[in-house]
């Protein structure tokens, strides 16, 4: 088990290290020195001349203060390098603990009857929605809805579901009759509202579920937000690497390779191995993920050409980029 692997987090350092050797050294050196000075240069006073203790305490000062100096530093040394090696020890049961759990929750996988719900994405935006009903009760009810991933894909191959809206004459549908959705309103939308208080958050998703595109992103971003927090990878405590707006460009007008490598700027180690295993076990996770970085793929390519650099940032810092980060870099997307 992962745990024979945990190391005591405490260091007990009792050796000498190369600083206090120095430290050593230049103590002797500066005392070696001031000796030498002293037998050299004889005091220049007249036994009638009374004795100076302002001058004595300055001699003493002038003696003993550089040695307090050079032993201050080197103790300062010493306490930060006792704290790299604390900080060092403390990584490596974080990691064993880490595999202790992937290694748990791999057993649970192969017993059905271990498995347990945990709280989803989708449960705490039902929540948010049946508080907001009063304003909007039909919109939010189908947002907080959690939808089938199985479903999903079936809809996507067979063209029809939920997103199809009646023609009208000539050819004319009722969304070619809606205005484009703004890009400020599709930023907040795929950040979700934050609490069941958000007003700005709440209309801007409802603006949002009018239009067919964003709708199936934001639905999409929902189904994998709820599929990632069944693991306890919730995108609040995520903090990735920001990439600059030029390489969001570069991506969206279709370039790969390693200078887009910028972009999975998940380091939590935790989260991806989490996720690369749910990725490999689950077949409903895999099928979501793919179609969840679709959707996404196509929005950045008709969203990148308008957008200024202030709407790129404010993209990459949603809820919903943070997922295509981890998943982009889990699959390769960024490879």
């Amino acid at each position: 088990m992962a745990q024979g692997r945990i190391k005591p987090i405490f260091v007990n350092d009792t050796g000498v290290s190369t600083t206090e050797v120095v430290a050593l050294i230049l103590s002797v050196l500066w005392m070696a020195g001031v000796g030498i000075f002293f037998l050299l240069v004889p005091p220049r006073t007249s036994p009638d001349v009374p004795f100076d203790s302002l001058r004595a305490v300055l001699v003493i000062m002038a003696i003993f203060l550089p040695v307090a100096i050079i032993w201050v530093a080197a103790a300062a040394s010493r306490s930060a390098r006792v704290m790299r090696e604390e900080s060092r020890r403390l990584q490596l049961a974080i990691d064993g603990l880490r595999e202790t759990y992937l290694q748990d929750r791999t057993e649970k996988l192969h017993s059905p009857a271990s498995v347990k719900e945990t709280p989803s994405v989708g449960a705490k935006l039902q929540e948010i929605a049946q508080a907001s009903q009063k304003t909007e009760p039909a919109p939010l009810a189908t947002f907080a809805s959690t939808r089938d991933a199985r479903g999903v894909m079936r809809q996507i191959k067979s063209g029809g579901g939920a997103d199809d809206q009646p023609a009208l004459a000539l050819g004319t549908t009722a969304e070619d009759m809606t205005p484009p959705l703004p890009r400020r309103d599709l930023v907040r939308a795929l950040n979700f509202p934050d609490t069941d208080q958000d007003a700005e958050g709440f209309a801007a998703l409802r603006r949002a579920l009018k239009d067919r595109n964003a709708r199936q992103l934001v639905q999409a971003s929902q189904d994998m937000l709820t599929l990632l927090s069944q693991d306890g990878i919730y995108m609040d405590d995520l903090r990735p690497d920001r990439a600059r707006p030029e390489i969001w460009r570069r991506f969206a007008q279709g370039e790969r390779g390693r200078t887009m490598a910028a972009l999975g700027g998940v380091r939590d180690r935790s989260s991806l191995a989490l996720t690369a295993g749910r990725m490999r076990e689950d077949t409903i996770f895999r099928d979501s993920a793919h179609h969840f970085l679709r959707k996404f793929d196509n929005m950045l390519l008709s969203f990148e050409p308008e957008a200024s650099d202030e709407d790129l940032i404010a993209l990459s810092e949603t809820r919903t980029a943070r997922a295509f980060m981890l998943l982009g870099r889990v699959t390769g997307a960024f490879d």
